[in-house]
């Protein structure tokens, strides 16, 4: 920071709103995977549907940017954190023993689909945040 110039205040009320937002994103995160999950079986026929990794493709991505907009680098992991605890106890032990992520090919694009492209974004952020930080 130049000499003789002031950081701008912080309003408490816009960094609580972020918080909060984060926390539904979150939240979000932990529904989606949930969701993901119960339809990663759908099938037409016999031919199964990847819905769930179209969802995952789509949406986390988008939670990670979203969230790290709002809170910064600590801020973007926790939705795919968030997913990746779902995606983990649920599917591996579900509902009543349930396995939900069975060794098939929908279940393996279902995890690449929700972690890559997330990951790609996660690092994004941390790239965008260390760089504004040593200007």
């Amino acid at each position: 920071m130049p000499e003789g110039t002031r950081p701008e205040p912080v309003d408490p009320a816009e960094v609580a709103n972020s918080r909060l937002v984060t926390a539904v994103l979150v939240v979000d995160a932990v529904l989606l995977a949930m969701m993901e999950l119960m339809f990663l079986q759908l099938m037409i026929g016999s031919v199964p549907v990847p819905l769930s990794a179209l969802v995952a493709l789509i949406s986390n991505p988008w939670l990670v940017r979203r969230a790290g907009e709002l809170t910064g680098a600590v801020g973007a992991a926790l939705p795919l954190i968030a997913w990746i605890v779902t995606i983990s106890v649920l599917g591996l032990s579900g509902p009543g023993g349930d396995v939900l992520l069975l060794g098939d090919w929908p279940s393996m694009l279902l995890i690449l689909a929700g972690l890559v492209p997330a990951a790609f974004v996660l690092g994004r952020v941390l790239r965008t945040r260390r760089t504004a930080a040593s200007r």
